[in-house]
């Protein structure tokens, strides 16, 4: 296997949301993506309102050089799904939270997809956003090795983290750290 250098020259993940609504949620796999130096692109396209858009922007993908898709959506949330139906490329799915049942919704529509048309399926929200950037560079470090490295001390990070929170707790115990 060849492996090639990150380029900044053209984006290699994509970012789409079914509406304008969800680039709060949305933003947090775009400043991972941003923390990784990972070039992508963001944008809206509805599998409800712009199904013609959607097909056409995913089946360009790969001419424009996106090696994984993030699709977040929320309520019905078929966005992953009809992407996913469309490319061979991998889709990460992020149901966005919001509505009536507050994302239970797009969780189901994102995860409960026919044998077939695989979506990564991610938490609800944020955080799950945040998960689906850091799962897009997962990917793309099979190619890049670069970013293996980036995710080494990234997760290395996270440990040290942890490790001062339970010293802070041991130190000064549960109430102080509840008030702090």
């Amino acid at each position: 296997m060849t492996t090639k250098a990150l380029s900044s020259e053209s984006s290699l993940v994509s970012i789409v949301m079914g509406s304008d609504s969800d680039l709060a949620c949305m933003a947090e796999a775009a400043k991972i993506l941003e923390e990784f130096e990972v070039p992508f692109e963001i944008t809206v396209s509805s599998a409800h309102r712009s199904p013609e858009r959607t097909i056409e922007y995913t089946a360009d993908a790969p001419d424009r050089g996106i090696h994984v898709i993030i699709a977040g959506a929320g309520r019905a949330a078929h966005l992953a799904g009809v992407i996913a139906a469309h490319t061979t490329l991998p889709v990460i799915g992020v149901p966005v939270d919001g509505g009536p049942l507050n994302g239970v919704d797009a969780l189901y529509a994102t995860v409960q997809m026919p044998p077939g048309i695989p979506v990564a399926t991610v938490a609800i929200g944020s955080s799950g956003a945040r998960n689906a950037g850091i799962l897009a560079v997962q990917i793309l470090a099979l190619k890049f090795p670069e970013l293996d490295d980036k995710l080494k001390a990234y997760k290395a990070n996270l440990s040290e983290g942890v490790a001062k929170k339970a010293a802070r707790l041991s130190e000064i115990g549960y109430r102080e750290y509840l008030t702090n």
